[in-house]
């Protein structure tokens, strides 16, 4: 996390390409996962992700190595409801936006500090402001 010193636990959420990258071994994602096991941090991935990431193939077996190895969040009744509000609040619609305010809801969820690895910059930003919450207390989202 250049520039950036995180105290120990919190977590690191992984939307799907953090997933994907993590899996296909990528430098950064491994990396990003690396820091958070030093720090003590939970890595989570909400089970929505699994939608957007598991195809039924061989190439599974990767995501399902790392899936062994986080936590996998189920997508409750609170974060639904979150995750519309989310939704209601940014103006974002449609399917697309569905999946990515389910994951923001569930990084809202984490104790703090959180790190989000995701390749959707804005919207995703635009999901985990938290305005009433210090700015250092935000969601850092990190893009891979």
């Amino acid at each position: 996390m250049a520039g950036r010193r995180l105290a120990a636990s919190g977590a690191l959420v992984l939307d799907s390409e953090g997933l994907s990258k993590l899996a296909a071994g990528d430098r950064r994602a491994r990396a990003h996962m690396e820091t958070a096991r030093r720090r003590r941090a939970r890595v989570v991935v909400s089970a929505v992700t699994l939608t957007e990431v598991i195809r039924g193939d061989s190439r599974d077996a990767a995501v399902h190595r790392v899936l062994s190895r986080i936590t996998v969040l189920p997508v409750t009744v609170e974060i639904a409801r979150r995750a519309g509000e989310l939704l209601g609040a940014t103006g974002l619609t449609g399917h697309r936006y569905a999946l990515d305010a389910v994951v923001a809801a569930t990084a809202l969820q984490q104790p703090r500090p959180v790190v989000l690895l995701t390749s959707d910059l804005d919207d995703i930003n635009r999901l985990v402001e938290e305005p009433g919450r210090p700015k250092p207390q935000w969601v850092v989202v990190v893009h891979v």
